[in-house]
């Protein structure tokens, strides 16, 4: 693929993602990417055929830049606690200045009996790698003593999933920022070892 060639798909896909976070699988089609960037429907076609594979790409692009970045907090030095904080953070920033008001996969779960099959397997697996990071990073954060939970690792990493997305919703419907910070700085601290607090006072 050409330098143009691979900008044009990167722009597509940025489209494509800034599309489903406000409206939805089924809120845009082609014509509207194609409006968002001022390009051809058929140049959309010719890097995605149909829909579900630029949906797929776009939740796609959004795991592998996840990973990428907890890697590097990890190879940074980053505590569990610290990892945790970060991820909340970034959800936290983009609440706040608009860039990234939901979630990709979160919008797209809300549509999932009506995804196609292949879109729908992208989506579940988006969720199954953030909660097997979480489930790993929760599990460092016993052994080093920094939580203490108050149930398995599998549920407080269920609860954790379900706290952000549902901070994120609430912040949308209530249409304040501020309250996904005050409910996922609640959670977090709710697993905080209370030594750990009270060497932090």
């Amino acid at each position: 693929m050409t330098a143009t060639g691979e900008v044009t798909l990167g722009r597509i896909v940025e489209a494509g993602r800034q599309l489903i976070m406000r409206r939805g699988y089924s809120g845009f089609s082609y014509a509207d990417v194609a409006d968002a960037i001022d390009i051809r429907k058929a140049s959309i076609h010719h890097h995605f055929p149909a829909k579900a594979d630029l949906v797929i790409a776009v939740v796609r692009q959004s795991r592998d830049t996840f990973d990428a970045d907890m890697a590097s907090l990890q190879a940074g030095g980053a505590d569990p606690l610290a990892q945790l904080r970060a991820y909340v953070g970034y959800w936290e920033r983009c609440i706040a200045d608009d860039s990234a008001p939901f979630c990709v996969a979160g919008m797209l779960g809300a549509e999932l009996p009506a995804l196609p099959d292949e879109v729908a397997q992208e989506v579940r697996a988006h969720f199954e790698n953030l909660a097997a990071w979480l489930e790993q990073v929760l599990e460092a954060g016993v052994k080093s003593r920094l939580f203490r939970l108050g149930g398995s690792v599998q549920a407080e990493a269920a609860t954790l999933v379900s706290v952000v997305y549902g901070a994120m919703l609430a912040a949308r419907a209530y249409g304040n920022a501020t309250l996904f910070k005050d409910v996922t700085d609640a959670a977090v601290e709710r697993i905080v070892n209370p030594r750990r607090k009270a060497k932090s006072a």
